[in-house]
């Protein structure tokens, strides 16, 4: 004998399986399109490791150590680590303190040498890669450009963004 669920249960039981069911089927719908290689932007590093002229993560932002220093360790507690970092794309100062045992996050930094081909009018940038693709997805730095001159001859040799 089978007792019959009252009206407002069975209609609750429905709602909820047509939930569930669209959410799973959702999650089981994969988008490969807009995929990366799955590498990570940063790693971790104890603070004692970090050295001056790396780089590290400050305030979210990536910087290059400028300045570092341990103080000493406590009666009860860890040695600290100061560091001082210069963002590398502002070129804005930024300062931590981290226990020297505890982990910090590394950018991955990569320097690449691209052959300039043309500047778009709203400024973007046209490279050559070494493969012969090109990018026209950077664009154009604003601020100070630094020139070399030297007997008749001058060529850009740094840029200095602005500091706003």
């Amino acid at each position: 004998m089978t007792i019959p669920w009252p009206a407002p249960y069975c209609e609750f039981l429905t709602t909820f399986l047509d939930l569930v069911t669209t959410n799973m089927s959702e999650e089981l719908q994969a988008d490969f399109e807009g995929g990366d290689s799955g590498a990570s932007q940063v790693y971790p590093a104890q603070c004692s490791s970090l050295r001056k002229n790396g780089h590290v993560v400050i305030k979210g932002r990536a910087c290059k150590i400028v300045e570092m220093s341990t103080s000493k360790t406590g009666k009860h507690g860890h040695a600290k680590v100061h560091l001082v970092g210069i963002d590398l794309f502002t070129g804005k100062k930024y300062e931590d303190i981290c226990p020297s045992t505890h982990n910090m996050d590394v950018p991955v930094v990569k320097r690449a040498d691209y052959q300039l081909i043309d500047i778009s009018d709203d400024g973007f940038l046209s490279l050559m890669m070494e493969s012969g693709d090109l990018r026209d997805d950077i664009k154009i730095p604003e601020g100070d450009l630094t020139v070399l001159s030297a007997m008749g001859q001058e060529m850009v040799v740094a840029t200095k963004p602005n500091m706003k």
